[in-house]
């Protein structure tokens, strides 16, 4: 697993940054970019779907979001049936943008209280709504104030 704070800057720790080598520091800087303007993006749909009208507090909360990159590498097992993997659990964030670039079935949902794994699709992001956000549309909206 490889995993580094990117957005905002100052969560970075410069001093270590400089270390990851090149061109894959700046393949790190693009796609991070991107990602935040994604995010951006479906938080403004969201607020459209909500009925918030602008000027919007929920959109401002994002302008300096922290966002985390992590990659994990999941080797073949010699013996699936013994892998434990993570421990169940919620994303705790506001959004989570998943590429899956292989055909592993790593990631699972929950549903009906059941865990069903995500077939990966190639050249596809799966976008988790994480407890942030459901905590946000809990609240009855009106004129951007909760």
């Amino acid at each position: 697993m490889f995993a580094i704070n990117t957005h905002p800057l100052y969560t970075r720790h410069p001093h270590l940054f400089p270390s990851i080598p090149q061109p894959f520091r700046d393949n790190l800087e693009a796609y991070s970019l991107e990602l935040k303007n994604i995010c951006v993006t479906i938080i403004g749909f969201m607020t459209k779907a909500l009925k918030i009208e602008p000027p919007n507090e929920l959109l401002d909360l994002f302008e300096d979001i922290g966002q985390v990159m992590r990659m994990n590498y999941y080797p073949p097992c010699p013996q699936p049936e013994r892998v434990i993997g993570l421990t169940p659990h919620a994303d705790g964030g506001a959004l989570s943008i998943v590429l899956q670039v292989n055909e592993i079935e790593g990631l699972q949902i929950r549903k009906d209280g059941m865990w069903i794994p995500v077939k990966p699709i190639s050249n596809a992001f799966v976008i988790n709504i994480g407890d942030i956000s459901e905590f946000c549309n809990s609240f009855e909206w009106f004129d951007g104030r909760y």
